[in-house]
């Protein structure tokens, strides 16, 4: 099960049984001068939680009167659902350093999050650091609800014993083309090399899509979320030549339809994998792996390829009472020298405009990481859009069907959904 995966199970239940009944509305930073004390939650891997621990320990030393207390997040069947229950409550943290952006709208819609640009230079220390990203997690309103925290850029994982096995260029894999991408995939389960030339989770929970579908769908259209002013963009002849694609390696059984325990790569069990850079410590000593972008219908250079984000950001929460603090220890923990400590202690990309220069010197001495930074300047984020988690299980349902099991047409199952999704992503 992916990262990701493990973060957001359940939002789908949590974002039907939370309603708006949570902590009131704040459009404007009530408190946001008050300082004194905050809680912070952030995420149990135990990179994070040792980023975690020194970013609160260099703060507290240097701000005794404003000390912060951490801890990770509360478990439960995901940490969303635990964060929805904890607005409800009044009981959650002033800040989590693990929201994910597809549960933001609910929780705005909870009156749970703090407005960011209620603070004097709150869009503009999000917009300095960020960048043009920084748009793509913008409230319906302009405003910014969350912090663009980090991402970990999906690309593909290949296997290069598997690959060598079955005579294949570890050096230049040909992956670049749909085409090039299928052939070399037969080769592999042809030769034995591998059992599966690739297997995302071919279940049904409405992240998946965002390993398997949506990479390919960034890329193939330069960067084009799934909802674009409140209307779907996947019923064309990109988001069906992303459905073709997909569909032949599942009808040519080059792909698993069955869910697989464990990590299906690491295993040996299929040659490539869609992931993030993350997952570099994890298959260390395990994988000798290669990576390349993800592919496109004509093939394009890794300098013009988008990819899906896989971002966590950070949110302020409503019952936050010392904002000022949090205000502060907010930049603190994402300015530049904390960024670097992020991206030292774990692998994971900063969202910042600057990444490859800033961290010149790190990402030459860890070369395995350069192919990310560059990547993560072209990124594509789930849309913040009304419904987001109900749109996602939309899709996926339709996928599911058509593409993963051929209960159906994709040619008619992606036009159905987008009718329903462009439905939801009109509700407020």
């Amino acid at each position: 099960m992916k990262r990701t995966s493990l973060a957001v199970a359940g939002l789908l239940a949590a974002s039907i049984a939370l309603t708006a009944c949570g902590s009131s509305s704040t459009g404007a930073a009530a408190g946001s001068a008050t300082t004194g004390p905050i809680k912070i939650w952030y995420s149990n891997n135990a990179q994070e939680v040792t980023w975690g621990k020194q970013v609160v320990s260099a703060w507290n030393t240097a701000h005794p009167d404003q000390t912060v207390t951490a801890q990770e997040v509360p478990a439960g069947k995901s940490s969303e659902e635990v964060i929805g229950a904890a607005i409800t409550a009044g009981t959650e943290p002033c800040l989590i350093y693990n929201t994910s952006p597809a549960a933001v709208p609910q929780f705005q819609k909870q009156g749970g999050l703090v407005d960011l640009n209620s603070f004097a230079d709150g869009a503009s220390y999000v917009e300095a650091r960020t960048g043009d990203l920084a748009k793509q997690y913008q409230s319906s309103d302009g405003h910014f609800y969350q912090m663009p925290w980090k991402s970990n850029p999906v690309m593909i994982f290949f296997n290069k014993k598997v690959f060598a096995k079955a005579g294949i260029s570890t050096t230049a894999p040909p992956l670049s083309t749909y085409a090039d991408f299928l052939t070399t995939s037969e080769k592999i389960v042809s030769s034995g090399a591998a059992k599966y030339a690739i297997y995302p989770a071919p279940s049904s929970e409405f992240y998946q899509s965002w390993f398997d579908f949506y990479p390919l769908y960034a890329a193939q259209t330069g960067g084009k979320q799934l909802v674009v002013d409140n209307k779907s963009t996947f019923s064309t002849a990109d988001g069906q030549a992303v459905a073709t694609f997909w569909q032949s390696l599942y009808t040519k059984k080059l792909a698993g339809t069955e869910t697989y325990n464990g990590d299906s790569f690491a295993a040996g069990v299929a040659a490539m994998a869609v992931v993030g850079p993350w997952a570099i410590a994890n298959y260390k000593g395990k994988v000798d792996w290669g990576v390349v972008p993800v592919p496109t219908e004509k093939g394009m250079t890794a300098a013009q390829t988008h990819t899906f984000s896989d971002a966590k950001n950070v949110a302020m929460y409503a019952s936050c009472q010392n904002r000022g603090t949090a205000w502060d220890f907010l930049k603190f923990s994402t300015s530049q020298a904390q960024d670097s400590q992020l991206l030292t202690l774990t692998g994971q990309m900063p969202l910042r405009k600057d990444l490859s220069t800033a961290f010149a010197a790190y990402f030459t001495a860890n070369p395995d990481y350069k192919l990310f930074a560059d990547q993560a300047a072209r990124t594509v984020e789930v849309p913040n859009v009304a419904n987001s988690v109900q749109i996602w299980q939309t899709f996926r349902d339709a996928w599911s069907s058509s593409v993963i099991f051929g209960k159906s047409d994709p040619k008619t199952a992606l036009p159905g959904a987008a009718t329903k999704i462009d439905s939801l992503a009109g509700q407020s």
